[in-house]
C-alpha cells in the first residue's frame, strides 16, 4: 500500500463497483450484442437501425431531458423509445417495445458474477463493519453475487445525482449514522471516487480491478489516502 494522507480510524465503507470489482466494459460491450440480436429476432422492424443512429437518439434523449445523464437505465430506456418510435411504434406498442428491450438489456448486463478473492474480502468486512455500495451505474447487486454484503445500496439517478457530485456520499454517511471522516470509499476512478470522497469529508482508497494501476497514466485531480496494492488490503482496518 502507499499512503498518501493519514487515515485513523474506519468505521464503514462504501464501494464503487463497476471497474472497482470487476472490468466493466466487456460485460457492456456484451450486454449490448445481446441486445442488438433480441432486437432483431423480436423487433425486425427496429433491425436496420444502426450504431451510429442508436448514438443519435441517445444524445436526443439527453437533449430532451438532460437530468437523466444521471440515471442509466432512464437514459437507456429513452434512447429505446426514440429507436421504436422513429421505425413506427407508438403509444402501447412502443412502451411495451422498449420495456422489453431494457429488462432484457438490464438482465444481460448483470449476468456474471464477481470473482471469489473479491466477495471473500466483502464478506471478511461486512463481518466487522457496515459497507454500503454507492455507483454511478445500474448493475443488480444481488444478481452478481455481492448484494448481501451490503446494508445500502445507492445507484445514480434523477434523485441521486452520480459522483462526485455529493448525493450519494451524502445518502450513505446519513444512512450509515457515521461521520464522514470515519468512512473509506474504495473505488477506481480519480475524480468521480477519488475526488468525491475528498470533498464529501470522507477518506479514500483507490483501487483498479480493470487496468495496472499507474498513477502517471491517470487524470488526477486529488490523490488518494491510500492507494491499494491488492483488495485485500482493506482487511487493515478491520
Amino acid at each position: 500500500m502507499i499512503f498518501y494522507r493519514k487515515i485513523g480510524v474506519i468505521r464503514a465503507m462504501t464501494f464503487d463497483l463497476d471497474d472497482t470489482l470487476y472490468d466493466n466494459m466487456p460485460y457492456i460491450y456484451a450486454a449490448e450484442a445481446a441486445l442488438s440480436q433480441y432486437i432483431t429476432e423480436h423487433y425486425p422492424n427496429a433491425a436496420s437501425i444502426s450504431k451510429e443512429q442508436w448514438f443519435t437518439f441517445k444524445q436526443c434523449a439527453l437533449q430532451n431531458s438532460p437530468v437523466i445523464k444521471y440515471d442509466m437505465g432512464q437514459l437507456r430506456l429513452a434512447t429505446l423509445r426514440l429507436g421504436f418510435a422513429s421505425v413506427g411504434y407508438a403509444d402501447d406498442t412502443l412502451e411495451a417495445a422498449a420495456h422489453d428491450c431494457f429488462t432484457y438489456f438490464y438482465a444481460q448486463r448483470s449476468n456474471f458474477t464477481v470473482p471469489k478473492h473479491y466477495t471473500d474480502v466483502l464478506a471478511s468486512l461486512a463481518g466487522k463493519i457496515p459497507l454500503v455500495a454507492i455507483t454511478n451505474g445500474n448493475v443488480n447487486v444481488d444478481t452478481i453475487g455481492i448484494g448481501e454484503y451490503f446494508t445500502h445500496v445507492y445507484h445514480a439517478s434523477i434523485d441521486h445525482r452520480a459522483k462526485p457530485h455529493s448525493d450519494m456520499f451524502v445518502k450513505a454517511s446519513q444512512a450509515l449514522g457515521i461521520a464522514p471522516q470515519y468512512i473509506l470509499h474504495v473505488g477506481d476512478n480519480m475524480t468521480n471516487d477519488v475526488l468525491g470522497a475528498y470533498q464529501n469529508g470522507y477518506k479514500s482508497a483507490w483501487y483498479a480491478a480493470d487496468r495496472h494501476m499507474n498513477m502517471s497514466h491517470e487524470p488526477v485531480k486529488c490523490l488518494p489516502d491510500v492507494q491499494l496494492d491488492r483488495f485485500s488490503d482493506l482487511l487493515h482496518w478491520v
